[in-house]
């Protein structure tokens, strides 16, 4: 993408009903007047709220929108010009259930009150295989605590991803410190049980994984 389009899109971004650009002075500080007050100030409803992290495109939380009219969907990314499409779409079809909001992941705590999400989704993330980068994998033990600090009690993660190592760590994971995991598929398309949330959609980059005939995996579990 050139830089020009991206600037464009990065003001566009700013004409956005359902965009939101914190900074990371008023998170950090505290003052972020929706944190905790998302359903009212954002949605004006009380229906549950779910979060897709690392959203890119924006593709699966506007999805995920259009079949649960009565759920709220929030992506979240660092990189605005990647959900542009995401937002640009709902608003064309006139989805009032979906924003994004750009910032780190690491600040998810920061966005939203305590017991404030019902669920999480994690779509395709970085795997950050190599050992150095294991503070950047978004299931590791720093990131699982941000997401319980702001999740229900016996609120739901999900896990998608083309990863195999990614699965195989969280699962480690997760089974080490007694998480409980409620479904695993190591391979979604092929094994049957799974979820049709994870199998009826799939983003840009999924549907180039199938074609290159790589597995896709999915976790859900709980943090409480």
């Amino acid at each position: 993408m050139g830089s020009k389009n991206k600037l464009k899109r990065f003001k566009e971004n700013e004409t956005f009903h359902n965009v939101y650009q914190p900074t990371r002075e008023e998170l950090l500080n505290n003052s972020y007047d929706k944190k905790g007050h998302w359903r009212e100030k954002v949605f004006n409803n009380n229906n549950p709220i779910v979060l897709e992290l690392g959203c890119g495109k924006g593709e699966y939380t506007v999805s995920l929108a259009e079949r649960n009219p009565n759920i709220n969907y929030i992506g979240i990314d660092i990189k605005g010009a990647r959900f542009w499409r995401g937002a640009k779409t709902a608003i064309e079809e006139n989805l009032y259930n979906v924003a994004f909001i750009r910032t780190q992941i690491e600040l998810v705590e920061y966005v939203f009150g305590e017991n404030e999400v019902d669920e999480i989704w994690i779509t395709f993330p970085d795997p950050q295989i190599k050992y150095k980068r294991t503070k950047h994998r978004m299931t590791n033990l720093a990131f699982i605590e941000r997401y319980r600090k702001i999740l229900k009690a016996n609120g739901i993660m999900h896990l998608k991803t083309d990863s195999e190592f990614m699965h195989g760590y969280t699962l480690g994971l997760l089974h080490g410190v007694g998480y409980e995991v409620i479904y695993a598929n190591h391979n979604v398309y092929k094994l049957e049980g799974s979820p049709k949330e994870v199998t009826d959609i799939q983003t840009f980059y999924e549907s180039q994984y199938l074609e290159q005939d790589k597995a896709i995996t999915y976790i859900r579990f709980k943090i409480n």
